[in-house]
């Protein structure tokens, strides 16, 4: 048996995502919200699915809520929250992105 968790994103993780990136690129190369699902979103999938035990608790007495804090590829760094579902899965709920990079 494994022990991979199935991971879900919540629509409000994409609402933060959508808030933080635009839709298309920056001027200065900027990612766009499309950018970071196909770079970073793998990445933090992965993470909570095969670590989600390892990972931060960021509320005590909850033990159902993990949290991710990394640096990324195209953003300096990111803050996901999420929480094991009734279900089983995991479901991302938030996302903060550090924009602080040097385009130029």
């Amino acid at each position: 048996m494994s022990d991979r968790l199935v991971v879900r994103v919540a629509s409000s993780f994409f609402e933060d995502l959508d808030r933080q990136l635009g839709s298309e690129r920056g001027p200065n190369g900027e990612p766009s919200s499309i950018d970071f699902q196909t770079v970073e979103l793998i990445e933090v999938i992965e993470r909570f699915a095969t670590g989600f035990h390892s990972l931060s608790k960021p509320i005590n007495g909850r033990d159902d809520y993990r949290m991710l804090i990394k640096g990324g590829l195209l953003v300096r760094a990111l803050h996901v929250i999420g929480q094991k579902m009734p279900d089983g899965a995991v479901e991302l709920l938030s996302l903060d992105i550090d924009l602080r990079m040097d385009w130029d």
